[in-house]
């Protein structure tokens, strides 16, 4: 079985899952944080926002591994 296509597919799909995930993230800081205008601001994540955390994570790591697999493997 050739394992480059779906390594190629797993790729695709968790790219542009990391990018959503990353997008659907709130963060407090607006135009004004990135500007010095305000101090920071310590917040513990809960509920739908600890679970888009969590599964950004879950989803990077899938990324980074089918890459390396992609490497390791043979042409």
């Amino acid at each position: 079985m050739n394992l480059v296509p779906v390594l190629q597919v797993t790729i695709l799909i968790s790219a542009v899952l990391v990018v959503l995930l990353v997008l659907l993230q709130q963060r407090g800081a607006s135009l004004g944080a990135g500007l010095g205008g305000s101090g920071e601001l310590y917040t513990t994540r809960r509920g739908l926002d600890k679970s888009l955390f969590n599964a950004t994570i879950v989803v990077a790591v899938i990324f980074i591994l089918s890459i390396l697999g992609l490497l390791l493997i043979p042409s």
